[in-house]
């Protein structure tokens, strides 16, 4: 019999700056939650249409923490319409995407929920289905990934123009 050898877990914080290297954007800003299954990212202007016999959506996002000057053009193929129940209670269906995110050197497809999020403090929410199996949360401390050097010299965005998702 083989014994398997456990390698351990990098570690991340409750919250992270991410990258979403498929829309272009090498910096968001995210609060990692155990408590909810589901990842979800701030999301307005949805439309659904149809491509190729299949379901896409078309949506804006603000990939900056509280500021809405920079707004992102996104379009995704949505794998499926989900009932997520809010932390207020209030269950909505959602279009569900599958696109890259990109952490402390590892890249991964994660599955994210299109939601508003204009009340809530961080425009994405990384849930527990995606980082399972790949790292440990310390609740006590943030940013195991670093924080962008200066705002200004550092760009959130890889390119200005409108971003694919295929």
């Amino acid at each position: 019999m083989v014994k398997k050898i456990k390698t351990p877990l990098q570690t991340i914080g409750w919250r992270e700056w991410v990258g979403l290297p498929d829309f272009g954007i090498n910096m968001i800003k995210v609060k990692v939650d155990t408590g909810a299954r589901s990842s979800s990212l701030h999301a307005f202007d949805q439309h659904v249409f149809e491509k190729d016999g299949l379901k896409w959506v078309r949506f804006k996002i603000y990939p900056v923490q509280r500021k809405k000057e920079k707004t992102v053009n996104l379009e995704s193929k949505i794998l499926e319409f989900r009932s997520i129940r809010s932390s207020s209670g209030t269950a909505s269906l959602r279009p569900v995407i599958i696109t890259n995110i990109s952490i402390l050197g590892q890249t991964w497809p994660v599955e994210l929920t299109l939601a508003r999020r204009d009340e809530m403090g961080f425009r994405m929410l990384l849930g527990r289905e995606a980082f399972r199996h790949r790292f440990l949360v310390d609740a006590g401390r943030s940013y195991y990934n670093g924080k962008p050097a200066n705002k200004k010299t550092k760009p959130i965005l890889k390119t200005s123009k409108k971003s694919k998702l295929k």
